[in-house]
């Protein structure tokens, strides 16, 4: 490992921009994933914690902020969905029912008729991330508009935007936002893409973070299939100035998410994801189910994001409450059968000492 010999960890420049100890950030996975819990205690450990607020509603994501403060006075990110064109006709919102209907009849469950809204208002999604002073604004979907950017400027809220592609970071760089998530392909849950289709946007996290290292001026975050010491360090061969991993904090012990959901993650002896949009009318990964089996056969009729992730929650509500993974989104990146189940203080810690270990071979 001669060639690792040059790299410095951690990256100071990376980490005294964000105000942390380790270049580590936990994605920010909407939907329960990151409890204040994990939050807090990836900041506390030298990370940057990030809550996945997208689903949030104002006062949900307030009430949760102030319980992260709590817990940690180190820095921490909120991480909204940029509002995207939707749309559906009242009879495309009803045939969608019905085939989601068709879909989960294991459930005994009625899916009910859905009406707007269908997320949460951004604008007072924004508004608490200014009144809470967060110190980081992450995003994915899109670009803020340009009013909140001079906003958050004002603040001194440092923004960090998602790109799945080359134009997607420039986009971003031309905005002025101060860091760039690249993410690959291995990533789990929803893609970020917002530029062209997402199924045009599959680019390994290797390939987009040398890609982009070349063309783009602003720290670039790797994100996508990052489990361990050794796929960290790949990245920062490339030039990443910094990792973003999700799936690897998944089944840590103050992770939100189902039981059985971690249970599944930790029995994985291979790559079992694949890419759907059966849940949310949005690209994502996660592990394949019977669900997103069913679903294929109605692929033409899925709804717009947010519409068709509104017309499923119900069903995957129900479905946690009657512990069936069947029916249950699990969103996870490609390595996930290389979960391990310990607190996130834990993880960070070994991490840490893997990386340097390695990176003092000769």
């Amino acid at each position: 490992m001669t060639q690792n010999s040059n790299l410095i960890w951690p990256n100071k420049k990376i980490t005294e921009l964000l105000k942390i100890t380790l270049p580590i950030i936990q994605a920010p996975m909407a939907g329960g994933a990151t409890t204040p819990e994990l939050v807090a205690a990836v900041s506390n450990a030298g990370g940057l914690g990030s809550l996945g607020a997208g689903y949030m509603t104002a006062d949900e994501i307030k009430t949760t902020i102030k319980k992260i403060k709590s817990l940690t006075n180190k820095p921490f990110s909120v991480n909204l969905f940029i509002p995207e064109k939707y749309h559906a006709t009242d009879e495309q919102i009803e045939q969608a029912r019905k085939n989601v209907q068709t879909s989960c009849s294991e459930l005994n469950f009625h899916v009910e008729c859905i009406k707007p809204p269908y997320a949460p208002s951004f604008e007072e999604q924004m508004n608490v991330i200014v009144e809470e002073e967060v110190p980081i604004f992450s995003f994915t979907f899109g670009i803020p508009p340009n009013n909140w950017i001079e906003i958050f400027k004002k603040n001194a809220i440092i923004l960090m935007g998602t790109a799945t592609s080359l134009a997607e970071a420039k986009l971003l760089e031309e905005n002025n936002i101060d860091i760039i998530v690249a993410q690959g392909s291995e990533a789990g849950g929803h893609r970020g893409t917002f530029l062209g289709k997402a199924e045009n946007a599959l680019t390994s996290v290797s390939s987009l973070v040398s890609l982009l290292i070349e063309h783009i001026k602003i720290p670039v975050i790797a994100a996508g299939g990052i489990m361990n010491a050794k796929g960290i360090i790949e990245l920062l061969i490339l030039g990443a100035s910094a990792v973003q991993m999700g799936t690897a904090f998944l089944c840590c012990t103050e992770s939100g998410i189902h039981p059985l959901y971690k249970k599944l993650l930790l029995s994985l002896s291979k790559d079992n994801t694949t890419l759907t949009r059966a849940f949310s009318g949005k690209l994502a990964r996660g592990i394949a189910n019977e669900f997103i089996t069913k679903m294929q056969s109605h692929e033409k009729y899925i709804l717009d994001y947010p519409i068709q992730n509104t017309l499923t929650r119900a069903m995957r509500q129900t479905a946690a409450k009657q512990n069936n993974t069947e029916f249950m989104s699990m969103w996870a990146g490609q390595a996930a059968y290389l979960c391990k189940t310990l607190p996130a203080a834990q993880l960070i810690e070994e991490l840490n000492r893997e990386v340097i270990t390695l990176l003092k071979q000769p």
